[in-house]
């Protein structure tokens, strides 16, 4: 159970933390916004290092092999997002890549040796199939665009990849526990500075007040959600926290309605209603 509810709170943690940082990014550029989250998320949390020091006598060449493989591959995901929506489609793009709890499924069921009962299966497909109605249009996007869109290989590739971290990241913390793998994580962001300075694009700073805030709460609500899912991974099946905390988009659906003014479809209020129904069925099971 402590599984379920540290997955829920990686949901709320990111769902709500996409708000706060769409209002911050629509000032300074999303590449920006990401970079200073993620120094951020250093500063604040190398404050608990002091009560983790001991879990570093754990360490094995073997985790540390496994960390420096998956701090760009957790990295990356975030460059290639941005790409992504700003050469293609958002709507199709962001569904694209938020739906890596289905690969991180078929991963921990084939390589961490999992396993998910027939009604799991049911629940996760259910989640699944939530998400895809309440953050994907299908109005707006023509059958042909599924083939000639120009955002569709970034969002296979962050879906690839994301697919890959949040699944063997759990293999570091069985050996070093929940905190390390999260905070060397965000070590990885002078790879978005290089990208940004390949691409010519300028490193922004938040300057009044209101949006120095917004970007302190997303900060704080990333570092929860990520940590909170960490702990998840600890205290149970990957299979089953990723389908729960990657439902995230369908929160952000119904948050964007209020923060900025973003018509509910049909589609996505059933698409919302659909994934509470499968992590409720999921949580139960």
């Amino acid at each position: 159970m402590a599984a379920i509810i540290f997955a829920l709170t990686a949901l709320v943690g990111w769902g709500t933390a996409d708000i706060f940082g769409g209002l911050v990014a629509k000032k300074i550029g999303g590449y920006s916004s990401a970079l200073w989250g993620y120094v951020l998320s250093i500063l604040i949390t190398t404050l608990y290092i002091p009560f983790a020091l001991h879990e570093l006598n754990n360490i094995t060449f073997t985790t540390i092999i496994w960390l420096l493989i998956l701090i760009p591959v957790g990295m990356v995901p975030l460059i290639t997002l941005y790409e992504g929506i700003r050469v293609g489609n958002a709507s199709l793009v962001g569904t694209i890549a938020g739906s890596f709890g289905s690969l991180v499924v078929i991963l921990s069921v084939i390589f961490l040796g999992e396993r998910v009962s027939f009604y799991q299966i049911i629940a996760i497909t259910t989640i699944l199939i939530g998400v895809l109605l309440s953050s994907f249009s299908f109005k707006d996007i023509r059958a042909k665009q599924l083939l000639t869109d120009k955002g569709i290989p970034f969002a296979f590739i962050s879906f690839l990849l994301w697919g890959i971290y949040f699944t063997f990241v759990k293999i570091p913390i069985r050996n070093i526990g929940w905190f390390w793998p999260a905070y060397l994580s965000w070590w990885g962001f002078p790879l978005v500075l290089l990208f940004m300075k390949t691409k010519s694009i300028k490193l922004k700073a938040p300057r009044d007040k209101r949006n120095i805030i917004f970007l302190g709460i997303n900060v704080l609500l990333l570092v929860a959600a990520l940590f909170s899912y960490n702990m998840a991974l600890a205290n149970g099946q990957t299979a089953i926290v990723a389908p729960i905390a990657s439902s995230y988009p369908a929160l952000f659906a119904f948050l964007a309605y209020f923060a900025f003014k973003d018509r509910l479809t049909k589609q996505q209020i059933a698409g919302i209603i659909i994934t509470l129904l499968g992590i409720i069925s999921l949580s139960l099971i």
